[in-house]
C-alpha cells in the first residue's frame, strides 16, 4: 500500500478550481450592501482588513470596467460579423475587409483578456469576503451568555484532583503515551470503558437526532480542497496553526468536521425542502484538526486533540426561515446537554470570533473542574447563503423560481470535550467511580458507574 503522506496546507488565494466550479455571487446584492460588507470586515478584525477594504472599495469601478468592456467586446464582434456577412455576399470585397477582420480580431483577443483578468481579480475579492452579519452578534468582543444549563445554586470550584487524564488513566481508559508514540502529540488511545463512553455518546446523540427528524449519514472525511474552500474552511495560517490537512499529490484534504461533506451532499443539486421549508441530516466522522497541540495549555488531555469523532447537524433551508432552524439547533443541543446532567453555558459570539461563513453562531461552554474553566463542546451557526453560492445548492421556491439554500450547522457531539466533561463533573471521590449519566446507560450495558 503506498504511503499517505501528510502535510499542512499552507494558505492559499481564491480557489475555484478543484473541479468545483466558480461561486454565483450575489454582484448587485453585494454592490447594494457595500457598507454592510465593510461592517463585517472590521467588526470580525480580519488578519487582511486593510487589504479587503481597498479591494471591497475598488469594485464599483470594477463593476463598470467590466461592463464597458462586454459592450466593447459585442460592439466588436458584431462589427465583425457584419464584415464578414459582406465577404459572404460579394468575395470581391475579401482583400479590401480581411485587414479590418484581422484588427477587430486583434481588438477582440485584447478586450477578452482584460475582461478576464479582471474576472478573476473580482471573484479573489468575492471569495475573500466575509458572509454579511447579524445584528445581534455582539459587536465589542464580548460572548453574550444567553442561557445556563444546569446552573447550580453554588458555583463550582477548580479541582485538580478532577483531571480527566488522572482519573482515565487510574481506570485504564486512556493511554496518552502509547498513542504519543504511534502518532505523536495531542493523540489517545481510548480502553475498555473510555471506548465504551465514546460509543455511548454517538448513539445516544445520533438516537436523539434522528427522534427530532434528522436523517442519518455516514459521510467520507476526505473532500477535495476545493470543496473545502466552497464551505468556508480557506487554509489559514493563524498564529502559526493550520487547520486542514492535504493529502500530498491528492486533490484531498481530510476534513475538519462533516460539515464540509453534508454540504457537499448539495452541491449542484436543487434540494427539496418539503413541506416544512428546511431538510434536516445528522452524520457521524471522524475530524482531523492540524492545529490541535499549537495552545500550551489545551494540550494534555482530550481537550485539543487532531483526530476525534463527531456528531454533525446539517440543515438546508428557504432563506426566510434560517434563523428559526438556527434558533432549533441551539434549542437541540440544551436539551442533549441538559440531559447529560453538564453545567453549561449557551454563548452568543461576537463578530470577532465568527468564521467568514458565519452569520451568527452560538458556542456552549460545559464546566470543566479538572482545568478549572470552561470549555467549548458545541457550536452552532447559520451560513445563510455563503456555502449554498459557493456549491450551487438550490431549491424551488413558491413561484416556481430557483432560489439559493441558506445552511445551518451545528455540533452534536464533539466526543472528546464531552467525554472530558463527564469524567471530571461525575466522578465520585468518596468511591473512586464515575457516575455514568441517565441518558447514556442503555449504551453502556446497564452500567451505572465505572
Amino acid at each position: 500500500m503506498n504511503q499517505l503522506i501528510f502535510k499542512r496546507l499552507v494558505a492559499t488565494g481564491s480557489n475555484t478550481t478543484h473541479l468545483i466550479g466558480k461561486p454565483k455571487f450575489d454582484l448587485k446584492g453585494i454592490l447594494e450592501n457595500l457598507p454592510k460588507y465593510e461592517h463585517s470586515i472590521r467588526s470580525r478584525e480580519l488578519v487582511n482588513e486593510q487589504d479587503l477594504l481597498l479591494k471591497l472599495k475598488k469594485l464599483p469601478a470594477q463593476s463598470f470596467q467590466i461592463k464597458d468592456l462586454n459592450k466593447d467586446i459585442n460592439e466588436i464582434q458584431q462589427v465583425r460579423k457584419n464584415l464578414e456577412s459582406q465577404i459572404k455576399q460579394n468575395r470581391d470585397k475579401l482583400n479590401e475587409l480581411l485587414p479590418n477582420i484581422k484588427v477587430l480580431k486583434e481588438q477582440y483577443q485584447i478586450k477578452t483578456e482584460s475582461l478576464n483578468e479582471l474576472t478573476n481579480t473580482m471573484d479573489d475579492v468575492l471569495s475573500s469576503l466575509p458572509n454579511l452579519l447579524n445584528n445581534t452578534a455582539p459587536l465589542n468582543g464580548t460572548p453574550e451568555i444567553v442561557h445556563w444549563i444546569n446552573k447550580p445554586s453554588i458555583e463550582p470550584q477548580a479541582d485538580s484532583e478532577r483531571s480527566h487524564v488522572d482519573i482515565m488513566k487510574k481506570k485504564n481508559m486512556i493511554d496518552l503515551q502509547s498513542a504519543s508514540t504511534t502518532t505523536g502529540t495531542s493523540s489517545y488511545y481510548l480502553l475498555n470503558e473510555g471506548a465504551q463512553l465514546e460509543l455511548a455518546l454517538i448513539n445516544y446523540a445520533v438516537d436523539t437526532a434522528r427522534k427530532h427528524g434528522f436523517d442519518f449519514i455516514i459521510p467520507p472525511s476526505l473532500a477535495r480542497l476545493g470543496v473545502i474552500d466552497a464551505c468556508g474552511f480557506r487554509p489559514r495560517d493563524m498564529n502559526g496553526e493550520k487547520q486542514i490537512y492535504a493529502i500530498e499529490g491528492q486533490d484531498t484534504g481530510l476534513v475538519a468536521t462533516a460539515e464540509i461533506t453534508l454540504a457537499a451532499l448539495g452541491y449542484n443539486k436543487v434540494m427539496n425542502l418539503g413541506e416544512s421549508g428546511a431538510k434536516k441530516v445528522v452524520g457521524l466522522s471522524r475530524c482531523y484538526r492540524a492545529e490541535a497541540g499549537a495552545r500550551g495549555k489545551d494540550t494534555k488531555g482530550l481537550y485539543r486533540v487532531h483526530e476525534f469523532s463527531k456528531v454533525e447537524l446539517f440543515c438546508w433551508s428557504k432563506p426566510e426561515q434560517s434563523n428559526e432552524v438556527l434558533e432549533s439547533l441551539k434549542e437541540f443541543q440544551i436539551e442533549l446537554f441538559t440531559n447529560l446532567g453538564l453545567y453549561a453555558k449557551v454563548i452568543n459570539m461576537p463578530a470577532n470570533d465568527l468564521g467568514n461563513p458565519a452569520y451568527n453562531k452560538y458556542d456552549i461552554e460545559a464546566w470543566m473542574p479538572g482545568r478549572g474553566s470552561f470549555g467549548e463542546i458545541s457550536s452552532t451557526s447559520n451560513c445563510t447563503d455563503y456555502q449554498s453560492r459557493r456549491l450551487n445548492t438550490r431549491f424551488k421556491n413558491s413561484n416556481g423560481n430557483l432560489g439559493y439554500t441558506h445552511s445551518i450547522n451545528g455540533t452534536a457531539m464533539a466526543v472528546p470535550r464531552v467525554l472530558l466533561a463527564l469524567v471530571e463533573n461525575n466522578y465520585v471521590k468518596e468511591t473512586d467511580k464515575i457516575r455514568v449519566p441517565e441518558p447514556l446507560i442503555p449504551y453502556m450495558g446497564g452500567k451505572k458507574y465505572i
